[in-house]
């Protein structure tokens, strides 16, 4: 059975959450119509249903956005769709679930901003008998969060860390490799569990020395891209490309990049040192990444079909609102460091140039990139 513990990556954290794996198991996933996430009592079908997000740092998060808004006016619902502001506080987001609270809104999803510091919101918003779901980002240290949906975030990290190595051994089929790695933003609870699926495939490598992190930088606070920006990524990568591949034959075979926005970085600031583009991970199928992927100069992303995870949420809320539990599939892999939390997890899929044109068939905004 696969247990793994995932807490807030606050700035002042020094080592990332600490994850186990160990053969996989029934237990873990089986569904359930009765949870131990909030109690469904039901509320009136044109209930106000809050929905606050991040700031706007990904294609996913604007389409996050309209989806919800659409999707719970087609359901019935008034809808408070907010997003937290460029700022890297949370203090945006912990007033606008304040006032979704105030507003008398029955259930709440937060794409937390910060993971660690919106108990205090989450707990108010339990007090007024809301239901809180965590959308995407688990929210951490707090007993009073309801239910978790989210794709299965270190099956994404797995994924990356596979492809790397599917990708630099199809261009250099016997080691050693030499590769960087970046992680996301240390206050988002998902970028431990993004770096611990791939150091689950990549650092039984490392240590037996078959994987070399040329610059040697393996710490989270050396890995880590505060607020998932482009600009610091790209800061990054071209102070290593400086340090460790200006001088002398050593080559970069691949980069570890936890989403799409930042392997363009990546890859900007390999392109600019004037080096080959090293094999580069992914996520998020951003149309400029899938274009990439098309083109050769990124290797892979993930999909995680944010339609279908917002169909998803707004299914649970559904169930909620005529007094059911929603359904959830697993109840043990995500401790906030409180409690189990409730969950849903989607399957991500892994794609490259070679999947491309079948992962995204049904898609009408990417489909017409892989032809």
């Amino acid at each position: 059975m696969r247990k793994f513990l995932t807490r807030s990556l606050a700035v002042s954290a020094v080592a990332l959450v600490a994850l186990s794996a160990t053969a996989c198991g029934n237990s873990d996933r089986e569904a359930s119509s009765n949870p131990s996430g909030g109690a469904a009592k039901g509320f009136a079908k044109d209930a106000l249903i809050g929905v606050a997000l991040p700031s706007k740092t990904s294609e996913n998060w604007v389409l996050a956005g309209d989806l919800f808004t659409n999707g719970l006016k087609e359901a019935g619902f008034k809808s408070d769709v907010q997003y937290a502001g460029a700022s890297t506080t949370v203090a945006d987001q912990q007033s606008q679930i304040s006032s979704m609270v105030t507003k008398g809104a029955k259930v709440i999803v937060i794409g937390a901003t910060d993971a660690a510091q919106l108990g205090t919101q989450v707990k108010q918003a339990k007090d007024a008998g809301a239901v809180v779901i965590a959308y995407d980002r688990l929210i951490t240290g707090t007993a009073d969060l309801d239910y978790y949906v989210a794709f299965d975030n270190f099956k994404v990290g797995q994924l990356q860390g596979q492809a790397l190595l599917d990708g630099m051994k199809a261009k250099k089929p016997t080691g050693p490799w030499t590769i960087e790695l970046f992680s996301g933003s240390p206050d988002d609870n998902n970028a431990g569990v993004f770096f611990n699926g791939a150091m689950d495939v990549l650092k039984p490598l490392i240590t037996k020395g078959d994987l070399i992190v040329g610059s040697g930088q393996t710490d989270v606070k050396q890995t880590a891209t505060q607020g998932w920006k482009a600009e610091n990524a790209q800061s990054r990568m071209d102070a290593i490309m400086t340090s460790t591949y200006a001088k002398g034959d050593k080559t970069l075979d691949g980069v570890l990049s936890p989403n799409d926005t930042l392997a363009r970085a990546i890859i900007t600031s390999v392109k600019a040192a004037g080096k080959p583009i090293p094999i580069v991970t992914g996520q998020d199928s951003e149309v400029e990444s899938v274009k990439w992927i098309m083109s050769g100069e990124q290797y892979s992303t993930i999909n995680k079909d944010t339609r279908k995870l917002v169909a998803q949420t707004i299914e649970m809320v559904k169930k909620l609102q005529a007094g059911e539990q929603p359904e959830i599939n697993d109840t043990n892999s995500y401790d906030n460091g409180v409690k189990k939390v409730p969950s849903y997890l989607l399957p991500p899929v892994i794609v490259t140039k070679a999947n491309a044109a079948e992962a995204y068939a049904n898609d009408p905004k990417l489909a017409p990139l892989t032809k």
